[in-house]
Formats: C-alpha cells, structure tokens, sequence
C-alpha cells in the first residue's frame, strides 16, 4: 500500500476522519468517519445531492457516531485504524490498480466503502442511494476530472487549499472575462450597449434581453460589454463584474435522473451569487444565457412541471445575480412569449441588422485580423462589394455575418493556393466565392470581363432556335436589362407568359436559355395541379395536413437554386389559387412557405408557357387572313388570366406558328443531332434531297408544330439505321446514304 500514492484532496479526506474519529473520542478510526469527512467534500456533497439530502445522510452518521463507545477524558491517545477502515483502503488500492489509475482518490475511497460487509457505513450510503450505486459514482467521478482539469490548467490558487465548490459549479460555465481577448471587437453598437448597461444598473428587473435576427451581433454585443468591464469604461456598479456564459447543452448532458439538472441549475446560481466581483465593494456577477428561449421547457417532465425558466424566477427575483438573455424574434415568440413571468423579468432590447454602410464600417475594423489571420490583403472595393453583394444575393442570412463569411472564405480560398506568396484578394475573388457558396451566377454578380458572353447571348440561342426572333429578343433584352442594373431590385429578372400553338419552341427558349447561362432550369408541369389542394404542394400543405413537414416543392427548389429559370409548363391548364401565389412573386420576388421561410426570386428569370385557346384560333381571322394563330390566341389568353396577373409581367411573348423556312431548319438541326450519335458508332449518314424532302413533308404540319418532326425522324429514319448497326452493314461503322423508294425511305 505504500507504493500507491494518494492525491492530496483524498489526503485531506483521511486526514478530516482521524480528526473526525478524535473529536468523538474514539479508540478505532471506522468507514464512519470517513463517510462524514466526504459528505463535508463540496463535490461529494453536490453528486450525493442529486439522489438524496446529504444533511439527513450526515444527520444518520451522527448519531451512529454518537452512540459508539467514547474514550475517557484527560489522557492523550493515537486512534487506530480499524479493521473495517483497512479494509476500505485495501479495497480502494485493488480499486486503483484495476483501473490503471496513478494515484488513490476519493472516488476509490467511496467504492471502498460501497463494496464493504456488514458496515454501517455502506448501510447507510447505500440505503440512501436505492440502487444507484453506479449512476452515483459516475457523478462523482465527473465531478473530480473537472477538479484535475482545472489543475492541468495552472490555476493559480494552490492546490491544497483550493476549494471544490469553484470547481462544481465552474465546469458547467464559460468565465467570458477570461476570454474577451481572443474575440473580435465590437464595432458600432454604442445605443444598444449604453441601453444594456443602462438597465443592468436599475434597481428592479435588470436583465436585458437582446432579441435579433440570427448573425446581427447579439453575441458580439456581450462580448463588447466584457471588454468594457476588462477596461474599467462601466458605471461603478459594475466594475470588476465576473460574466458567465451558460451552456443549455453543457446542463442537460448526462442528466439521466430527475433532480439532476434543477441540481446544476441550483450548483450555478449559487456559486455565481457567492462569488463577488474585484472591486472593493461586492459587485453582483452576470449570467449570459444564449438562446434563452430553450429555458422555456427544459428539464420538464410533463405538463405543468417545473422547467428552468421556473427554477431562475427567484435568482431573477433576489438582484444579487444580473441575467443577460439572447434569442431571435421567431423563438421568442414560439417559446419565450409564452412565459409571461420571465418577460416581466426581462426589459426588451431590440438588436436590429446595421445598415449596409454601418456593415462596412464593421467590415473595414475586422479587416486587419482576418489580414493577418490569412495572411492576404483585402482591396477596399473588395470589402465594399462583399457587403453590398450579400446584402442583394444572400437573402435567407443576415448583416454583418453574411458578409464577414464571404470575405473570410475568400481569403480562405486565397490561402489555398497562395503557395506562400502576398496574395490580394479583389472584387472578382469575392464575386468567385459568393458564386460558389450561395449558388448565385457569376454573370450576375458583375465581373466586368464577363460581359463579353452576355453579348454573345442573342446570337448564341439564335443558332439553337428557330423563326422566334421576337421571343429570343425579349428574353436576352430582361436578362441584360437586370445585369446592367436598370430593373427593380425587388423584382424577379424577368417575368415572361410565352403564348403560341404546340411544338413551336416555347418550352426549348426557356431551355436553352437556362444552358446558356449556365444556370439550373427548375421546370414544373403544372398539369399536375389542376385540384386546389395540389395547388398548396407548391409552398406546403397548411399545419396539421399530411405533408406539413415537406415542405414546399416551389419554395425549396428556388432555396435550394436562387439563380435559375423558372419554367412553369401550360400554365393555364392549374387551378386558378395559382395566380394569387404568382402575384407576390412577380410584385416582390418573395415567397412564404408554411413554416413562414422565404424564397427569394430576385435571381430568377420567370417563364411561364400557354396554349390556351388554341382550340379556337384554327381560321384566319379578319379579311386579310394574315393574323397568326399566336395572335389569335391572345385574345383567348386575355379571358383565360386575371388582369391584376397579367398586369404585373414584364412580357407577354407571342410565338409564330411555324412555315417552312422554319420546319427546314428544325429538320436540320433535328438531322445534326442524329448525326453526333451516329459518330459515337462510327456510322456516317447522307441524306439524298429527295430523302430530306420527303421527311420535311411528312413532318411539316402547322398543327403540331415540331414535335411532328420528331415522331417522323422516329418512325421513317431511326428504324432503318437500327436494323443495319444491329444486324447488317454498320455493325462495324461505316456509310449509309438513305434515299426514297417506293413511296418511302430507303438505305442503300
């Protein structure tokens, strides 16, 4: 046993019972008295608390105690130690060894005793434990690796007389004076910081409770309070205050038990009540609880039980403890709202977004340690732009945090690949990560030298769709508008209804204007929501309906892809709830779903296709009989729609039926693309004229428009190539000429 070293804290318990065993005068030091040496330790004394009141332990140890044999007085004498009491310290020894533990502490000590025969100690621990040996010694032994943590960390108190009521408490804080220096400084703020320590200084109901959108700087407002403190710029009140952050993740871990977390809760507030600040009158401490609204509720286990919002009235109540709270206008109102006693407790701060000037006045302080942390230099167009460009782009996030992220990942992407070399991050670099990061097109986000492909855009469709000059025009002409700045900000890019008869391009502008740009094509078919109640799949079915927890699909798809083309196929044929959804969209480029988040349209180019009416536009109309069957429509388009929808687009295209000039393109193109599949198996394909003439005659209707071309190129052509590559001559590649014969094509 002298090989085992002990700790010095299981030093002072042993020495407390020989003390213990002195007082009362008696011959042998017994596990009794050690049991009430440990009751007196602030850490056994706390984990005991969680399953029994250590004062009645104590109370029962006594007055066994009280009834063992005593010592006349007057001589001096060295109690010894008693079988029992070796046998617990032989049994904490095997204790220390099985577990590989370098020294004896008062863990072993407790399962020393725990583990003896016909001991009224381990009788009475026990009996007080009912069954929760093991959940108890858990406890404990948390509660003493704290203690070591604190002393690999250099506390500066010395060990021996260090109390364990610090280290109880402390391990479930986070002291912020201890660590204002490593955070960044508050910039701004100054009317909301003077608000909060003006109501921190009130004699009743002097906890601030800063409610902000998420990423505004509510944190960031704490920790510029601290420095205050730190620096000695506080009212007298409040000089050489301690603040303590509380963890809710911290108390709840590991609370299996009910008592456990009211225990904690109880452990904080008193050690932080007890603990006065450095000044030379007591100054009362802050507690600074983020998200403050998880109060509400937690540690109950029904309806109408106690939650830790309960448990803090009185601590709000007393003064001696000054609370800071934290949440966000959406969970104040879910959760906290509903504690009316703890917003009577509260005074309200409102920590609004800074402006896009105040966040770059924030962003310019900051810009020094987020230089020196990348070890880059930031142009000051780029912090600029980084503001103003998240502010327009990034809607679902707030000022100053959004921006601080781009220029932090710029530089982040910037050290990547710096290779050690002074790398100064532009305009252009932020514009990169902002088009990576939140999916938004780079076109869009203006780098200069990219102008060139917008240029190009007009001639780029026109090689891919045919005899839709008009259409093409306006779609380029909304895009280009919106990259040079001269439409509403608040509306999508463009709003455009394509009217035309079937199979003449409307669906393929709307595609490859989406290639072109380089950006997703989100397409609905919304054939699919001729029912009202299909209607409510597109932001989400109401609360309480099946699906509620989905989502919607327009919504997220638009979340998911802020930058793309909309296409909303035959939208005369959905039920008319969906025109009252589009309104908001086309007046103010926002949509809510049913959880109340928003999808933000800005970046998108809304199309939206219709052949209504073309049932009724199969004559000419008028004594000309020049008037298309597009224009024919839109008279029908005009009673099919509402005004106030066809009011706020920005375009109505009407499509030209389709003639010959056009249909021969088509079959062109149709033919080019035969041709790329045809290489892949090396097969090379020539059409005689009177071949191409007979297909461009099979598939040129003015009904059906192109898509009759497919069908003809699928029916008259593909058959006769597949059986050659399959079973005949172009098994190995080859040249095929098709040519007509006998009233159809023929392969020779």
């Amino acid at each position: 046993m002298a090989e085992i070293k002990h700790t010095l804290r299981a030093s002072r318990i042993l020495n407390k019972a020989y003390e213990c065993c002195k007082g009362y005068r008696h011959e042998y030091i017994m596990p009794e008295h050690l049991l009430l040496a440990l009751i007196e330790d602030y850490n056994f004394n706390a984990a005991l608390n969680i399953f029994y009141s250590p004062f009645q332990l104590e109370e029962r140890v006594k007055e066994y105690l009280e009834g063992v044999e005593s010592l006349p007085e007057g001589r001096e004498y060295i109690p010894e130690t008693s079988v029992q009491m070796g046998k617990v310290l032989e049994l904490a020894v095997q204790s220390v060894v099985s577990s590989s533990a370098e020294e004896l502490d008062i863990p072993h000590l407790t399962k020393g005793i725990l583990a003896l025969e016909d001991s009224w100690a381990a009788f009475l621990l026990k009996d007080c434990l009912n069954g929760k040996e093991a959940n108890f010694m858990s406890q404990l032994i948390n509660f003493y690796e704290f203690d070591d943590d604190l002393e690999a960390k250099g506390d500066d108190e010395d060990t021996e007389s260090k109390s364990s009521d610090k280290a109880a408490w402390k391990r479930l804080v986070t002291c912020m004076n201890d660590l204002f220096e490593q955070q960044n400084p508050l910039i701004g703020r100054e009317r909301e910081l003077q608000r909060t320590i003006q109501v921190l200084c009130r004699k009743d109901k002097n906890n601030p409770l800063h409610v902000g959108e998420p990423g505004v700087g509510k944190t960031a407002l704490v920790w510029g309070l601290v420095r205050m403190i730190e620096e000695g710029r506080v009212p007298e009140r409040l000089q050489g205050c301690k603040v303590y952050q509380l963890d809710m993740g911290t108390l709840l871990a590991g609370t299996q038990y009910r008592g456990d977390f009211e225990n904690r809760i109880k452990m904080i507030m008193d050690g932080v009540a007890a603990e006065q600040g450095n000044a030379a009158e007591p100054r009362p401490n802050i507690v600074y609880i983020d998200e403050i609204h998880t109060l509400v509720g937690a540690g109950a286990t029904g309806e109408g039980a106690m939650d830790a919002s309960n448990m803090l009235k009185p601590y709000l109540e007393a003064g001696n403890i000054r609370f800071i709270g934290s949440t966000t206008y959406e969970e104040y109102n879910r959760h906290f709202a509903r504690s009316k006693g703890m917003i009577r407790r509260f005074q309200q701060i409102d920590i609004a977004e800074p402006t896009i000037d105040e966040a770059k006045h924030i962003l310019r302080q900051l810009q020094p340690r987020y230089e020196e942390f990348h070890q880059v230099k930031y142009d000051d167009e780029a912090i600029d732009f980084a503001v103003e460009a998240s502010a327009k782009h990034v809607n679902d996030r707030f000022l100053p945090d959004k921006a601080i992220d781009l220029i932090d990942e710029a530089g982040a992407a910037a050290e990547t690949v710096a290779d050690g070399l002074a790398v100064s991050i532009s305009k252009a670099d932020i514009a990169d990560v902002l088009a990576k990061t939140c999916k938004v097109d780079a076109l869009a986000i203006a780098k200069d030298d990219d102008y060139q492909q917008l240029e190009s855009l007009t001639p780029r469709m026109l090689s891919q769709i045919y005899g839709q000059d008009e259409a093409i025009r306006q779609v380029v002409e909304a895009v280009q508008m919106s990259r040079a700045g001269l439409l509403d900000d608040n509306k999508p890019l463009a709003s455009l209804l394509f009217v035309g008869p079937t199979g003449v391009g409307k669906t393929e502008v709307a595609r490859v204007l989406a290639k072109e740009l380089g950006i997703e094509l989100i397409r609905f078919d919304m054939s699919e929501y001729t029912e009202k109640h299909a209607v409510a799949k597109l932001i989400g079915s109401p609360a309480g309906y099946v699906g509620y927890e989905d989502g919607g699909l327009l919504t997220d798809a638009i979340r998911k892809s802020p930058n793309a083309v909309l296409l909303l196929d035959e939208i005369e044929k959905a039920h008319q709830d969906i025109y009252n959804i589009l309104l908001q969209v086309m007046d103010y480029a926002k949509l809510t779903d049913n959880k109340g988040r928003k999808a933000d349209f800005r970046n998108v180019v809304l199309i939206m296709t219709s052949n209504a009416g073309a049932q009724f536009a199969g004559q000419s109309i008028g004594f000309s009989g020049n008037v298309s069957r597009g224009e024919a429509m839109m008279k029908q388009v005009k009673r099919t729609f509402k005004p106030e929808f066809l009011n706020r687009l920005s375009g109505t295209v009407v499509f030209r039926d389709m003639d010959k000039e056009m249909a021969t393109l088509i079959l062109k193109k149709k033919l080019r693309e035969l041709d790329a599949k045809l290489e892949v198996k090396e097969v090379r394909m020539s059409l005689e004229p009177e071949a191409f003439e007979y297909l461009l005659k099979e598939g040129f209707t003015a009904e059906y428009g192109a898509r009759e071309m497919d069908r003809v190129i699928a029916q008259r052509l593909k058959p006769l190539l597949m059986r050659e590559i399959l079973f005949g001559s172009l098994k190995n590649g080859g040249e095929v000429t098709v040519s007509v014969k006998d009233g159809g094509l023929s392969i020779g």
